[in-house]
């Protein structure tokens, strides 16, 4: 090989040294740039941008959740529940999330609880939405079958609904509530803003399937709400309860109520309706079966109020307990309406008056009056107003006021017609018979202190009353059926011709009882009142009084009241010749 081949070969071992540095150079200079680049990269996303890459991140896996808050429990005077709150799962859905993951829905194919075709069409109808209801208070078991199926977009949500222990028998008095847990009738509508609690807020992280995996934060504490412990006691409810249907069924009657106080404290142990509704299942219900009528129904007493007449004659000083009263021929004629008795009773004493109930009597009485005497009484026993129990809906009833009375119309008012009341407001005014001519405030609370009252009457007025009506609980009077084995009751019946187009119905009634035992001391006052009663049987004496009967006799005992009647004596102090 000569010089120039040699020379040749060594410059290009040269150029082939310099091509291979510079290739080293290039790429020891993209290694340092790709490494300069993931350097700047990291600052930019650890530094420059950390806050709002964690932002972002944040909105993407943390959530804001509920915290749901149970409402407080109504119970009984003795803590026996009412109205209670049981957890149940909700399921919604993010309509987004779903639609993005469609195909996966068949695995809801043919579900009981929530199918394939029901979730489309409702993430098919709102697709902008984030929040849809799919199905609402399901039990742990069902709402779990459709999580099961891990569809993404399918959340749970933990609510509370309202489970009513005593059904039909408290429904009148507790109400219930609507879907949202907010009350609607009774006491969960008059007490919401105490039942109702606070619902709370916390930050909580899901994964991917958008299950909690960490809570992160408490942002507001739920506050559950407050108990409500009525006066009620569910065992004397029960028995006012099933006395109330059996004497509804038996008399093919359109209702009744049944109102049971203490006097002595004014709180109302029972209040019963016909028709009643289950209040855990209301599915076809009519509205009128709703009502609470023992305290939104107006109906005309009666007779009930002729012991309230008697109160106002003797008050005034008009009449004692002796005064006789001629009602021959058992007529009176007052303007051009003829007052009639059930048959002339001739000349009868005060007391008689209420034994035998006579129209004629009252209306003499009332008629000797001032008159505005009348009106004002029973304006100071309740009538014209409501009792301040703060239930929804209660009637104030009808109390006419007038600068003149014509003659006809304070007649009638003395024995009951005219006016109009409430079951509860007629138990009130019984209640100030029984209590020593003292009102007492109704309550629908149990009474823990014992409030003021407010005298209508003397108390030798009161007792006078009672005593008299204690001879229409005897055999001599117009509610026998009304006696109470062991103890002396006093009460009153009333027919009422209930009110029709054009007048009143010749031949539909309202029957009333309103009484109290045991008389020697009077504690529990009940009304009934029995609605349209059919088959013949009407009377007040015989559709309402039995009703008392069997009610009082079960609350007397239920409450451990101590009788008032020697063994072998029955009410009037007479023995017992084996009357069962």
């Amino acid at each position: 090989m000569n010089g120039a081949q040699r020379k040749t070969r060594r410059d290009a071992k040269q150029d082939d040294a310099s091509v291979l540095k510079l290739r080293f150079r290039f790429l020891l200079g993209l290694w340092a740039l790709c490494a300069g680049l993931l350097v700047w990269r990291a600052v930019d996303l650890q530094v420059v941008q950390h806050d709002f890459l964690s932002h972002q991140g944040d909105i993407r896996n943390l959530r804001v959740e509920p915290l749901s808050a149970h409402r407080g429990l109504i119970t009984d005077r003795d803590g026996r529940p009412l109205a209670v709150s049981t957890p149940v799962i909700t399921l919604w859905v993010n309509p987004r999330e779903a639609l993005a993951a469609r195909e996966q829905w068949s695995r809801l194919h043919n579900n009981p609880v929530l199918d394939a075709k029901t979730l489309a069409s409702k993430v098919t109808s709102y697709p902008d939405r984030e929040f849809i209801y799919l199905s609402r208070h399901l039990a742990p078991e069902q709402a779990q079958s459709v999580l099961d199926q891990k569809v993404p977009g399918i959340y749970p949500l933990t609510e509370y609904r309202r489970y009513y222990p005593a059904g039909e028998v408290a429904a009148h008095v507790v109400g219930f509530t609507n879907i949202d847990d907010e009350g609607q009738e009774g006491i969960e509508l008059a007490y919401n803003d105490v039942l109702q609690g606070h619902a709370g807020r916390k930050k909580v992280v899901r994964d991917l399937l958008g299950r909690v995996i960490q809570d992160i934060e408490i942002l507001d504490e739920a506050r559950p709400g407050q108990d409500v412990r009525l006066s009620i006691d569910l065992r004397a409810q029960y028995v006012a309860y099933r006395e109330l249907l059996a004497a509804v069924n038996r008399y093919k009657a359109r209702g009744g109520s049944v109102v049971v106080l203490d006097a002595q404290t004014g709180e109302i142990l029972a209040m019963v309706n016909q028709p009643a509704y289950n209040p855990n299942n209301r599915s076809g219900v009519s509205i009128a079966a709703l009502r609470n009528r023992a305290v939104t129904d107006l109906f005309e007493p009666g007779s009930t109020v002729k012991p309230l007449t008697i109160a106002a004659a003797l008050e005034s000083g008009m009449v004692s307990a002796n005064t006789m009263i001629d009602t021959r021929p058992g007529t009176i004629r007052v303007g051009r309406k003829t007052i009639r008795d059930h048959r002339n009773y001739g000349v009868i004493d005060i007391t008689t008056v209420l034994t035998k109930s006579s129209n004629v009597a009252t209306t003499k009485l009332a008629l000797s009056m001032g008159q505005q005497v009348l009106p004002g009484l029973f304006e100071q026993f309740g009538f014209g107003q409501a009792t301040g129990i703060r239930f929804p809906g209660e009637s104030n009833g009808m109390l006419p006021f007038r600068t003149k009375w014509r003659d006809i119309e304070q007649a009638t008012l003395s024995y009951g017609y005219g006016l109009s009341v409430t079951a509860l407001q007629l138990a009130q005014a019984y209640a100030v018979l029984a209590n020593g001519g003292v009102k007492m405030p109704l309550s629908l609370q149990r009474v823990s202190t014992l409030p003021d009252g407010q005298r209508v009457i003397k108390a030798d007025t009161s007792r006078t009353l009672v005593n008299m009506l204690e001879t229409v609980v005897s055999t001599e009077g117009t509610a026998r059926t009304a006696a109470v084995s062991g103890y002396e009751v006093a009460g009153k019946t009333g027919t009422v011709h209930k009110v029709a187009a054009g007048g009143y119905a010749e031949d539909r009634y309202i029957g009333l009882f309103a009484g109290m035992a045991p008389a020697s001391n009077p504690r529990i006052v009940t009304v009934v009142m029995i609605d349209d009663p059919q088959g013949g049987a009407y009377y007040g004496g015989l559709v309402a009084a039995p009703v008392f009967s069997k009610i009082m006799t079960g609350v007397l005992r239920t409450l451990q009241i101590t009788p008032d009647v020697k063994p072998g004596i029955i009410a009037g102090g007479k023995p017992d010749g084996g009357r069962t």
